[in-house]
């Protein structure tokens, strides 16, 4: 029995220790609400602060300073200089930062959770709440979560604008096309000359194997001489669509029709495609 507790004794500051490693394995996004440290800089020092969605700005870095880790795991902290605030609106990234262990928050002066939150959490159950959740998430490519916020949007308010084709993102993110297509019709039905949903139901039909599909929704869209930003873009993946099944004589056709290869942004891919085919 001795042994046992010993043992058990020699392992507990080891338990405590690990439970208060940070461990650098999350995205911004997944830190929603919580404390993080970024990675150390040169000098070992790591900047920390809340992360929060402020539903204006988007996802937020409420800066609080830095610390150092000591060689007992203790900290050495520098808060900011003044007491203005620092916020730092973050664009999608894939920087991977650590959630501080609640233990620390004592050494780091924090609580658990800022008493100035709430002023951004006001609305937490509203369509348009769940709407812009999963709006953040889809740009952060975080599809699959995206996709339970924006389903409880549904639920609200279906109609809801640009929900439809939000949804349909994520279902293409997901590889999901059949689902995609069939919200994208709903939505287009509703709003006939939407150019970001006519984008996504052909990259949809596109990747369902549906080119000639993708092509007739191409060129009835083209007929309502609408601004259409998306429409080299469209071209391009009609393009792939026929790439990708070896259709050669529609591929040519395809390029003589749209002057696709004229577009920077796509020609390199278009020149490596013509080399695959051996064109």
């Amino acid at each position: 029995m001795k042994n046992y507790l010993a043992l058990g004794l020699l392992l507990f500051p080891l338990f405590l220790f690990s439970q208060s490693k940070l461990n650098f394995q999350k995205r911004f996004i997944q830190a929603e609400n919580k404390w993080v440290a970024l990675p150390a800089d040169t000098s070992g020092s790591h900047a920390y602060g809340f992360v929060y969605t402020d539903p204006t700005a988007g996802l937020t870095l409420d800066f609080q300073g830095s610390f150092k880790v000591n060689a007992d795991n203790t900290y050495t902290v520098k808060k900011k200089e003044n007491d203005s605030q620092m916020k730092y609106r973050i664009q999608p990234n894939n920087t991977l930062v650590a959630i501080i262990p609640e233990n620390k928050f004592t050494e780091l002066g924090v609580s658990k959770v800022p008493e100035w939150l709430k002023i951004y959490q006001k609305d937490t159950v509203s369509s348009d709440y769940f709407y812009k959740k999963g709006y953040n998430h889809n740009a952060w490519n975080e599809c699959e979560n995206a996709l339970v916020f924006l389903k409880k949007a549904y639920q609200k308010e279906p109609n809801h604008k640009g929900l439809r084709t939000e949804m349909a993102f994520s279902y293409n993110c997901l590889e999901r096309y059949q689902e995609a297509i069939a919200i994208l019709q709903q939505a287009i039905k509703d709003n006939p000359v939407d150019a970001y949903a006519i984008k996504e139901l052909i990259f949809s039909q596109v990747k369902n194997g549906m080119v000639e599909e993708a092509l007739s929704t191409y060129k009835e869209f083209a007929k309502k001489n609408v601004n259409n930003p998306y429409n080299n873009e469209n071209a391009y993946n009609i393009l792939h669509g026929y790439f990708v099944k070896k259709d050669i004589e529609n591929f040519n056709k395809w390029l003589t029709e749209t002057q696709i290869t004229d577009d920077k942004q796509f020609a390199p891919y278009i020149i490596q495609m013509k080399k695959d085919l051996k064109l």
